[in-house]
């Protein structure tokens, strides 16, 4: 496999620059092999002389900072797992989701312009100047004047420019990594890093569209108009463009100020509730869900109702897909792990080589240390490593469709257990995914899906007479085949005919050419 120089260089500037912000510095690990514990020792030999002044959780924030959005958002995923990272480290990570330098304002007005078509002025009757800058894009308060008159405060997000050339540039760097860890590292195929990054792909190209963003947050608005206690903001969508979202103004604490949504007097256990059983409705009665749902995008306001924003990134489920992640989470819940197991192989996550049995066993082994304690009592870091020695040991690769949603159920239940350090998560599903499960999978749920059987049987009655005419038709074209052969239209018949004059010059000539050889090397032998 051929190396690219480009996406190479990237990754050792990448390593460069972790070196010598101390990122290094960090890793202590006793077991490590001889050989990976002398690379670390060597890169700590790249370290900046003012790095060892400098506190632990500063050097990693600072070093993602410097390389730019992609690594940002590694970085926006570590600040929701404070039990793993640690919370100083959490705290100082938390920044990197809502307070990275903004762009020039003079910038943010020319883009806004050059997507709307129209001069600013013309445009907000007041523009000012960035209040929250994230690894894509900036929000600017403004306001509108409506046809009646009324004036309007409105939040819009720009675009950070050159941010998309910049994350390409990265992706083939990351494409790199995983291309080459799936040709020299067996154990990680099973991963299918190659997926991971495709869908990684595909995620970043979606949430540069603002249009895409703002079609995101009008059917979540729809999904959850009766839904206490939850809501997104409107869209103003004749300013809304590729490059620029225009939307309601929120007013409101950040989930991120957990302090201060203590001296408003908000219920902190309540909120984090709030937070899992509304992802989990998302999820199992809609299939759409915010896909980054971290502190910095939910806000609470004063009456306590929780409001989501930056619908960027957004997962789905169909059916199928649905039923089986309610089984699985009802499984736990009830320490029916049997049942676990069987969805597994029923929805073909894992090979059905494998032992039902066996895998149950393993299943038990990491759900029973969950039931009867708090968060402050399990170690999660501990808990993913079984769950990824389970998954190694019974050969179950990785689902592309699954990655958004285990992804985001870390992060949820991150934002959540930053409210009330000794959540119950299991406790605080069931009645989600259990009222789901008996409104779906109970005799209600079983007439449901009848009809829809029913439904679908009668469309296909409706198509069978075009499915019989096209059937019709295409016997017809066969016996003429028969009969004639196979016939070409005039311009394909002169493309193949052109195609082969070329492959006959070109075959004249390399005759030509041999014999011409031939002929100088029997002279050279003659004399």
């Amino acid at each position: 496999m051929a190396l690219p120089v480009m996406p190479f260089f990237r990754l050792v500037r990448a390593g460069f620059v972790m070196a010598r912000e101390g990122v290094f510095g960090l890793v202590s690990l006793p077991d490590l092999p001889a050989g990976p514990r002398f690379v670390i020792a060597s890169a700590r030999l790249l370290e900046r002389r003012a790095v060892r002044s400098k506190s632990a959780d500063l050097r990693l924030s600072d070093a993602l900072n410097r390389l730019g959005p992609s690594y940002v958002k590694l970085g926006q995923f570590l600040a929701t797992r404070a039990d793993v990272v640690g919370k100083d480290a959490a705290r100082e990570l938390s920044a990197l989701q809502d307070r990275l330098p903004a762009f020039d304002h003079d910038a943010a007005r020319n883009a806004v312009s050059e997507q709307l078509g129209q001069p600013v002025e013309e445009i907000f009757t007041e523009f000012a100047e960035a209040v929250a800058a994230a690894s894509i894009a900036q929000v600017h308060p403004a306001v509108i004047r409506d046809r009646d008159g009324v004036e309007r405060k409105v939040a819009v997000k720009i675009l950070r420019p050159g941010v998309a050339r910049r994350f390409q540039r990265d992706l083939e760097s990351f494409y790199l990594v995983a291309r080459l860890a799936e040709r020299f590292h067996a154990p990680s195929r099973r991963l299918r890093p190659v997926a991971v990054i495709d869908t990684l792909a595909q995620s970043v190209a979606m949430e540069m569209d603002f249009r895409l963003e703002a079609a995101a947050l009008s059917e979540m608005a729809e999904n959850t108009a009766e839904d206490p206690g939850f809501r997104v903001p409107g869209v103003e969508w004749l300013r809304t463009a590729k490059g620029v979202l225009t939307m309601e103004w929120i007013d409101g604490r950040k989930m991120s100020d957990v302090e201060g949504m203590r001296e408003d007097g908000h219920d902190l256990e309540a909120l984090g509730a709030a937070v899992i059983q509304s992802f989990l409705r998302h999820t199992l009665r809609d299939g759409f869900f915010h896909a980054d749902m971290h502190q910095g995008n939910l806000f609470v306001q004063a009456d306590g109702t929780l409001v989501a924003v930056d619908f960027g990134i957004v997962g789905r489920l169909n059916k199928r897909e649905r039923r089986f992640l309610a089984e699985i989470l009802f499984g736990f819940i009830t320490r029916n792990y049997k049942r676990v197991a069987e969805v597994h192989f029923e929805a073909g996550y894992v090979p059905a080589h494998q032992d039902v049995d066996m895998f149950a066993q393993a299943i038990r082994a990491i759900g029973e240390p969950i039931h009867g304690h708090d968060a402050s009592e399990i170690s999660m870091a501990r808990l993913l490593t079984q769950l990824f020695e389970v998954t190694e040991l019974f050969e179950m690769r990785t689902q592309t469709q699954l990655l958004m949603l285990q992804k985001t159920m870390v992060v949820v239940e991150g934002v959540a257990r930053s409210l009330n350090p000794n959540l119950d998560m299991w406790r605080t599903a069931e009645p989600v995914v259990g009222t789901w499960i008996r409104e779906n999978l109970g005799p209600a749920g079983k007439l449901r899906d009848a009809g829809d059987a029913l439904s679908a049987l009668a469309r296909i009655a409706n198509d069978m007479p075009m499915f019989a005419d096209r059937v019709g038709r295409m016997s017809e074209e066969l016996e003429k085949m028969t009969a004639r052969g196979l016939r070409f239209d005039r311009e394909t018949a002169e493309a193949i005919g052109k195609a082969e004059a070329r492959h006959t010059r070109s075959g004249r000539i390399a005759l030509w050419v041999i014999a011409l050889s031939l002929g100088a090397i029997a002279v050279h032998m003659i004399f």
